[in-house]
């Protein structure tokens, strides 16, 4: 069973106490797709954190992938990712 917008947002609250994060539910977009067929969710989550400073985007999706690693694939099968630091964010 994929996690709430709320369950989402707390666990990357914990990960991430300081960032601004905006999440989108997009698991009706991908009905009768394998990944949701067992219930796992997609989702859209934008970041935006002073801790993504200094990081290529491979490691800013790794930091995201490594907050709910234990819900992936059961919960969660796919995420789009927008990690940015404040100042790119303001760009």
């Amino acid at each position: 069973m994929k996690p709430s917008l709320e369950e989402l947002q707390q666990r990357l609250q914990a990960a991430f106490p300081d960032a601004r994060i905006e999440l989108q539910d997009d698991s009706h977009l991908h009905a009768g797709h394998a990944g949701a067929a067992g219930g796992a969710g997609h989702f859209t989550v934008r970041l935006v954190s002073a801790r993504f400073a200094g990081l290529g985007v491979v490691a800013r999706h790794r930091l995201v992938y490594d907050s709910v690693r234990d819900w992936m694939p059961d919960r969660i099968h796919a995420l789009v990712i927008a990690a940015r630091t404040p100042d790119e964010a303001a760009a």
